[in-house]
């Protein structure tokens, strides 16, 4: 097989990148082929040839900068200063074997569920009481927001928790995003992945587990929550969806109106992402993926607009997601999730099992208690914290673990089988 013939799937089975090509530009990435009636568990680990990070520090040493932006701040995206800075660390400072051996400290595994290589991280606790948990990231993230989790929810008797609050924890790659294949065809909605994803988890033998979610991870949570699948006896949420169609800007109570000044804020100057990706994917994937830099400005100016300025988040931290993006050549497949899901809206629907809902400051919307009441009957947690943003997993891990630990703690065994909803307060009335 010569360069020019190498398949991203041909060389997902050898878990490398493909060589670099005469013309410099990466052939494929990485991936594991399967048989569409496999139901194998096969162990995965990435390293990224050499050739491939050469060929990013070359393109990013020739990047081609536009002339600076006309007004302050990031009001028009990311500044060129910022640009530049992001880039000359990236190409002269950032180490990717690091992240590389982090994930690889970790068990992955891939297997094919309707068609598709689903990659995850299948981390069990030592712990022999524990729950199974099952958590979806988004987009522009990816696994590498929980790697800061996933020892503290496993092993949480080293980590300032007790063992009856230990976790296995399972964390899928979207289908297009780093080693999970990319489609072919269109279909995979967030109904799909539901189906999958519930797939997985009796492939692995769970007859018991939980859910969590958050962005395009709250819509995969809150549509397997819908179908029922036996053994998922609840589900946690960080961006709960349930914004109550059209909201009128009039006569809200205070809480409420923030959550739809916030909404609007959205639609109106940081939604721009949005609408390309859920109307031209593929558009959008070719100058992603040829470019380096623009690939690192696109994902770059969500975590600005989405994280909270006190969480801290390094540029090592976001360069691994970024890098991950670039490596596994995923720009355009990843894109394409808001193409298949464009007309979902705001409004996931009822949930009948047990809901937890965490409530982190600098998420995108905060949404009121009384919303998230008229979705979820049985609302067995309510925490609205001080600090974190949309990627709170990433940004704050011991206390998006803490939430969780606080959250499900309700529904381990021996704990109350039917839990009402609790009648908190919703806040300030006025």
């Amino acid at each position: 097989m010569n360069a020019d013939s190498i398949s991203r799937r041909d060389l997902l089975k050898t878990g490398s990148l493909a060589t670099v090509g005469s013309s410099g530009l990466v052939r494929a990435a990485v991936a594991l082929a399967g048989d569409k009636q496999d139901s194998r568990l096969t162990p995965f680990s990435f390293h990224a040839p050499q050739s491939a990070l050469d060929d990013l520090n070359v393109r990013l040493s020739h990047t081609r900068f536009p002339e600076p932006e006309t007004g302050a701040g990031w009001s028009e995206g990311v500044p060129l200063s910022e640009l530049r800075a992001l880039v000359e660390y990236w190409r002269t400072r950032y180490d990717w074997r690091r992240c590389e051996s982090a994930l690889n400290s970790l068990s992955q595994y891939r297997t094919t569920i309707d068609g598709l290589a689903i990659h995850f991280l299948h981390v069990r606790s030592p712990h022999p009481s524990a729950l199974p948990l099952i958590i979806t990231h988004g987009w522009p993230g990816s696994i590498i927001e929980f790697l800061g989790i996933i020892e503290p929810l496993t092993n949480p008797t080293a980590h300032g928790g007790r063992a009856e609050d230990a976790f296995h924890v399972v964390a899928p790659s979207l289908p297009g995003f780093a080693f999970s294949d990319k489609p072919v065809q269109r279909g995979w909605t967030v109904d799909r992945i539901a189906e999958a994803w519930s797939d997985l988890m009796r492939r692995l033998g769970y007859s018991r587990y939980v859910a969590q979610g958050g962005d395009w991870g709250a819509w995969v949570t809150t549509r397997l929550a819908q179908q029922r699948p036996a053994g998922l006896v609840g589900v946690h949420l960080n961006l709960p969806l349930v914004v109550p169609g059209p909201i009128l800007s009039k006569n809200l109570p205070t809480v409420e109106q923030r959550a739809a000044e916030s909404i609007r804020r959205f639609q109106t100057e940081d939604s721009g992402y949005f609408e390309e990706q859920a109307t031209k994917p593929q558009t959008i994937g070719y100058a992603l993926t040829d470019s380096p830099a623009g690939q690192a400005a696109w994902l770059y100016e969500q975590f600005h607009a989405h994280t909270d300025p006190k969480s801290g988040l390094s540029l090592d931290q976001i360069l691994d997601d970024i890098t991950l993006y670039w490596l596994t050549v995923t720009a355009a497949s990843s894109a394409r999730i808001y193409f298949e899901n464009a007309n979902l809206g705001t409004n996931g629907g009822i949930i009948d099992l047990p809901v937890g809902c965490s409530i982190f400051p600098h998420e995108i919307y905060q949404a009121p208690r009384g919303w998230a009441e008229a979705c979820y009957p049985h609302l067995i947690y309510w925490h609205e914290l001080d600090r974190g943003g949309h990627f709170a997993a990433f940004e704050q891990p011991m206390l998006f673990t803490e939430e969780l630990r606080a959250c499900f703690r309700l529904l381990r065994r021996g704990a109350a089988q039917t839990i009402p909803a609790a009648p908190l307060p919703r806040g300030d009335p006025s």
